[in-house]
């Protein structure tokens, strides 16, 4: 069979990149790269910085992207975007103008007899109130329509803002924080208490991780197209983390 490649966290448009250009490019050339051994292309969240669909307006930018994902679509590839924490206002304009399949909410999959349980991981388990609440208050459609009121250059703007501020105070790169400390870790042992899944497979975290929970089910953390360029790649028998254009 074909490939299956799973990549998270892009973050196109990002004001806090050094060449946001220079990035995009980078992911489209990887995107070349693949699309004869594509099956599908399961996009985990955070692929763009910010993300928001006015009625009759949307934000500018990512043509090249969009333009290599309608081409993979238009040659039967599956692109599944299961949005994040930065792209949670995808609605119908993305489906209908390049062909992409929206995820809203994690989900457990089955690909060539194997199980995939696949999110962001931005909402598992582990976060602060605040976290929460504010992720609530995005995901309100009340909220939404208020939104859609501001003019696009107020209100993309404070999105910007709003995104670059939230890292302001991060490590950069993140660290791994160990196995006992990683919340998306101890999320998939405790599902594995509720079902047997072979792989879960996340984004969010901005760390390269693949860690053997069981002797039949791995954790995977997809790192990002920021400082590792990394992604993972599933033939049909087994699962591995790779990196592009990555000098030894």
């Amino acid at each position: 069979m074909k490939n299956t490649y799973f990549l998270s966290d892009f973050h196109l448009g990002a004001h806090t990149l050094e060449s946001p250009l220079e990035n995009e490019k980078r992911i489209v050339r990887w995107l070349d790269s693949i699309k004869d051994e594509a099956r599908a292309i399961y996009l985990l969240g955070d692929v763009v910085d910010f993300w928001f669909e006015y009625k009759t307006a949307v934000p500018r930018g990512f043509t090249r992207f969009f333009g290599k994902i309608a081409e993979l679509t238009d040659r039967g590839i599956e692109v599944h975007w299961y949005t994040g924490n930065h792209d949670i206002w995808i609605f119908d304009y993305l489906p209908k103008e390049i062909g992409v399949q929206v995820h809203r909410k994690a989900e457990v999959c089955e690909i060539a007899g194997t199980s995939f349980f696949l999110a962001h991981g931005d909402n598992l388990d582990g976060r602060s109130k605040t976290f929460r609440f504010i992720r609530a208050v995005f995901n309100n459609r009340i909220c939404q329509r208020l939104f859609s009121a501001i003019h696009p250059r107020w209100g993309i703007g404070f999105a910007h803002w709003w995104s670059s501020h939230s890292r302001a105070n991060a490590v950069d790169p993140p660290h791994y924080m160990g196995e006992e400390n990683e919340y998306l870790v101890r999320f998939a042992k405790r599902e594995l208490q509720r079902q047997h899944i072979d792989y879960f497979i996340f984004g969010h975290r901005h760390i390269m991780l693949d860690l053997m929970l069981q002797k039949d089910s791995r954790v995977l953390i997809l790192g990002d197209w920021i400082h590792y360029f990394s992604y993972a790649v599933f033939d049909g028998k087994r699962v591995w983390l790779d990196q592009f254009e990555v000098s030894e």
